[in-house]
């Protein structure tokens, strides 16, 4: 189901939101409504347990809510299949873990061209202005600050976990997904890394004219965000007395 398709309409909208662990389980999210702007980067945040990375996986089409209202980038993944809700991901969101989920078997540039193996739309936006896929990875890893010579010759295994981390970000940057999520992906830096690292991530998302939605434990870089948005002030469950929310 489309409902928004104009090109100002916000790329996430959610409204009624309510999702559970189990049926019969205490509710962990319960959201009137929340919608993140094109082009507008957002820094959610909220305590462990709150349910942010629950909450990620639900806009990320991973999850399904109980009820509610899931709408990016125009269409409401709840009424898609499974399958659809891979193919949609793949087409038009990017998605930074904490973890970065590089595959040691694949080089740096197959890492990050592997979204645009999935989706023939993303393959198609990353050489849209006449370069070649492998041109397009290049100038991203360029951006990222990751020498040309690592592109095919190291393993990703290889490389430091500052290069690891800007490594994901470009395969989450490439063919310009409407929506980039990351979830935690300074957690392991110091605050001169982890600064550096956001000026890049900003850099890139606002040549993408991607939306950003991103976690972090550290207050310290909200302030570089378009708008803060407190998790537990906008739940109306009450998160902190419910286990297994992540």
């Amino acid at each position: 189901m489309t409902r928004h398709t104009t090109r100002d309409a916000p790329v996430v909208v959610l409204e009624q939101l309510r999702f559970a662990w189990q049926a019969q389980a205490d509710t962990l999210l319960d959201i009137a409504e929340f919608s993140v702007a094109r082009r507008e980067r957002v820094f959610l945040r909220g305590p462990s347990g709150c349910g942010k990375t629950t909450l990620l996986n639900i806009i990320a089409a991973v999850l399904k809510p109980r009820s509610g209202l899931v709408e990016v980038d125009g269409v409401d993944l709840t009424q898609l299949t499974g399958a659809a809700c891979d193919r949609f991901r793949a087409d038009h969101i990017g998605l930074v873990f904490q973890q970065f989920n590089l595959l040691p078997f694949l080089s740096v540039a197959e890492n990050v061209q592997l979204p645009c193996r999935f989706s023939a739309l993303r393959r198609q936006r990353a050489t849209q202005h006449g370069r070649s896929l492998m041109e397009e990875t290049e100038r991203l890893l360029a951006q990222m600050n990751i020498p040309a010579a690592m592109m095919h010759s190291r393993s990703v295994m290889h490389l430091s976990v500052g290069q690891q981390q800007r490594v994901a970000v470009a395969r989450a940057m490439i063919g310009s997904p409407a929506l980039i999520i990351a979830d935690e992906p300074t957690s392991a830096f110091d605050s001169d890394v982890r600064e550096a690292f956001l000026a890049l991530l900003f850099q890139e998302v606002e040549a993408a004219g991607s939306s950003l939605l991103f976690v972090s434990h550290d207050a310290g870089l909200s302030g570089a965000f378009d708008r803060i948005v407190d998790l537990p002030q906008m739940n109306r469950a009450s998160p902190a007395m419910v286990t297994g929310g992540v």
